[in-house]
């Protein structure tokens, strides 16, 4: 008859009952490996979609500045920082080490434009030119997008920023390199929305 030691059978299983802990706790932590390089993926992939938003107002900029600088002789300072904020913000490729950056340009490049939208009031042959009503409805079109892009964006963000930040998914990103992304936030000035189109439907 086989004898069992019960100092064997209860070393037995500690054993079998550490390595199921053990292999648990690699799957719930590999788990949140790939969580967090799909939730930073996303994030990426939220940024590529603004950077194409956006580089589509930084092509718009320079026809509407070209139309607008034969009319608007007293905006010149304004049509030099937007050109100046353009060429430095186009020049920026979005990552996690520059976007702050590349927000603060947006948000400044938004304002400056809703600067000059607003300056169009004063100019009725400027309002008229058909031209340039067109390259602002495009460019209206275009802001919307940006403003869709910017919501993806932040959607993602949050749930990246909930896994970086929350226990125990922060240990994992922590091991990893994985950190925190800002918001696309709309400056105080850019939230006031300006509609460029409306200023040539009056």
């Amino acid at each position: 008859m086989l004898y069992i030691n019960e100092g064997d059978f209860l070393m037995s299983i500690i054993t079998v009952v550490a390595i199921i802990v053990a292999l648990v706790l690699a799957l719930m932590f590999y788990n949140m490996y790939v969580q967090l390089i799909k939730k930073r993926n996303k994030v990426r992939e939220a940024t590529g979609g603004i950077d194409v938003q956006l580089n589509k107002r930084y092509s718009l900029i320079p026809n509407i500045l070209t139309i607008a600088n034969k009319f608007m002789e007293h905006e010149k300072g304004l049509m030099e920082e937007i050109t100046s904020l353009r060429t430095k913000a186009e020049s920026i490729k979005s990552d996690a080490n520059t976007i702050s950056e590349k927000i603060n340009l947006d948000n400044q490049i938004a304002s400056k434009m809703g600067q000059l939208m607003v300056n169009v009031e004063n100019y009725p042959q400027l309002k008229s030119d058909q031209t340039m009503v067109q390259a602002m409805q495009t460019y209206s079109e275009v802001e919307e997008h940006i403003a869709a892009a910017r919501r993806f964006y932040n959607s993602a963000v949050n749930e990246l920023n909930n896994a970086v930040e929350i226990f125990p998914s922060s240990l994992i990103a922590g091991m990893i390199n994985i950190s925190s992304y800002p918001f696309f936030e709309a400056s105080e000035a850019a939230k006031a929305e300006v509609n460029a189109a409306d200023f040539f439907n009056k």
